[in-house]
């Protein structure tokens, strides 16, 4: 395991150079780093939901620098080995918050910019056989989602493990370009492909409507 922090272009550089001296190539990458939710509360107050004229100021700066640029330079580094054996699979790890009002005006144009970065990418590589995707996990069973469980409904909830599964699945498809600047949202994909969470259930994938 390779421990690298994402909004350190010399540890971004550093690790990608690693992998591929090691393996020599890169054929799926999965950006999901992500900066924002720490200190939703402080000085006793909870400012996750506060109005955008309320918001701390670092909170925009933390999901845009280990965000979003974070995806952008990994793309950029593993798209560059992509493009040379023409072929390979960038997944951006996104959220319903793109196209619906959820939680704060930062989180949604984060999100937002993530699905417009997943288009525009796949523009510039969709003659170079290289797919982007956005894919929509639902409530994930993640750590910080577990240290709040006694106030969630988690009855529809994912493993990580479920998204993962996606990422198998898109990778190993051999008409993965199809999918190629699309949002999709796992438990439609599970549907698709034909695969469970670890538990052996299939979550609702849940709509706009939904969130």
């Amino acid at each position: 395991m390779l421990r690298c922090d994402h909004r350190e272009d010399e540890e971004v550089d550093a690790a990608f150079g690693f992998i591929v001296r090691e393996v020599e190539t890169i054929d799926v990458l999965v950006n999901s780093v992500w900066g924002g939710y720490e200190q939703m509360v402080e000085g006793g107050e909870f400012t996750w939901s506060k109005p955008f004229w309320q918001q701390p100021l670092w909170r925009w700066d933390a999901m845009f620098a280990a965000g979003i640029r974070a995806h952008y330079r990994a793309s950029q580094l593993a798209a560059s080995l992509m493009v040379e054996q023409r072929c390979g699979l960038i997944v951006n790890i996104s959220h319903w918050a793109a196209q619906k009002y959820i939680g704060n005006v930062a989180y949604g144009i984060a999100k937002a910019a993530t699905d417009k970065m997943t288009a525009d990418m796949a523009a510039e590589l969709k003659d170079r056989g290289v797919a982007v995707v956005s894919l929509y996990p639902g409530m994930v069973r993640t750590e910080k989602v577990m240290e709040a469980a006694q106030w969630l409904v988690l009855t529809n909830s994912e493993s990580p493990e479920f998204s993962g599964r996606a990422v198998v699945a898109l990778a190993t498809d051999p008409d993965v370009m199809r999918h190629s600047g699309c949002v999709r949202v796992v438990a439609d994909l599970a549907r698709e492909y034909g695969f469970t969470d670890i538990d052996g259930t299939t979550p609702r994938a849940l709509t706009l409507a939904d969130v």
